[in-house]
């Protein structure tokens, strides 16, 4: 058969195939920031993505600058402050900012049509109740932690609390970077609801934040938690179960934000097949 005689359904396959190999349009928010830097990396190392647009706060120095040009290369996106703009070719806008600035972008992706991976912490009751509505429109994966092994271990997280959940006390222990804003992390915080969600708890109800003076002897019904903060640290997270004659302790500790680049990539590939809908990475894994 010539070209020119091709039928329908062969004509119909090389266009799908076309279509699966369209690269997926990425924009990046906070884009001279540090996890900004390695999404943008991520991003251009991926054959089946597309830097589409990078985004930063007014005032930045950064911008007007080529979105990889700490890497020594040019893409042809600059950074910019303006939201049309930075989001005008992109398909998905991966954003790991702050409340604030997360909650504008996304307004502007809800009347653009952009999909939204979220990985900003720190949100309060009514702004994720704001999220929530703006998902009836267009799709989000929101997360307080994108890595693949910290919402693996999640899942062990409810295995462990449902089997330990007789005489066994349980803390939570978290330590990040001097920079960071926020305490307790969101992944410990999500960790908490994990494991008192499988107590049948509610971690309002049972989570003690901090310990000084004469505090009484431990309520085994609480959850506690222990921030550090210094240095460089991206992020160490574990779960203590203590009980009498032994210890379970289920850690993740991260040496490098690509982990959860990586997990974001895999967040917007997500994305790519829904049209609306709040989701987590236990959705985009297939953890249930």
């Amino acid at each position: 058969m010539t070209a020119s005689s091709a039928s329908p359904e062969s004509t119909g396959a090389a266009l799908a195939t076309t279509t699966s190999a369209t690269p997926l349009r990425i924009a990046i928010a906070g884009a001279s920031g540090r996890m900004g830097r390695m999404l943008i990396e991520a991003v251009l190392q991926a054959d089946d993505c597309q830097l589409a647009g990078a985004l930063d706060v007014p005032g930045s120095p950064a911008l007007g600058q080529d979105a990889s040009a700490f890497l020594g290369r040019s893409s042809g996106v600059p950074i910019v402050t303006d939201l049309r703009e930075g989001l005008a070719n992109a398909q998905v806008l991966i954003d790991f900012t702050r409340p604030e600035g997360t909650l504008a972008h996304l307004q502007a992706c809800r009347e653009l049509g952009v999909k939204l991976v979220i990985g900003t912490t720190g949100f309060s009751e009514e702004q994720k109740a704001q999220i929530t509505e703006a998902a009836k429109e267009v799709a989000i994966v929101m997360a307080p932690n994108m890595s693949v092994g910290v919402n693996v271990v999640m899942r062990l997280l409810d295995m462990a609390a449902r089997a330990l959940k007789e005489g066994y006390d349980i803390e939570i222990i978290e330590a990040h970077h001097r920079h960071k804003v926020d305490a307790p992390s969101g992944t410990a915080l999500k960790m908490g609801e994990v494991v008192a969600s499988a107590l049948g708890r509610d971690l309002k109800d049972c989570a003690v934040y901090g310990r000084e003076g004469v505090t009484g002897e431990r309520d085994p019904s609480t959850i506690g938690f222990a921030t550090v903060r210094g240095g460089d640290i991206i992020g160490d997270h574990t779960v203590l179960f203590a009980g009498t004659g032994e210890r379970i302790e289920i850690s993740h500790k991260s040496s490098s934000r690509a982990g959860y680049a990586q997990g974001s990539l895999r967040a917007a590939r997500f994305l790519s097949n829904q049209a609306s809908g709040l989701f987590g990475m236990e959705a985009v894994l297939g953890l249930g």
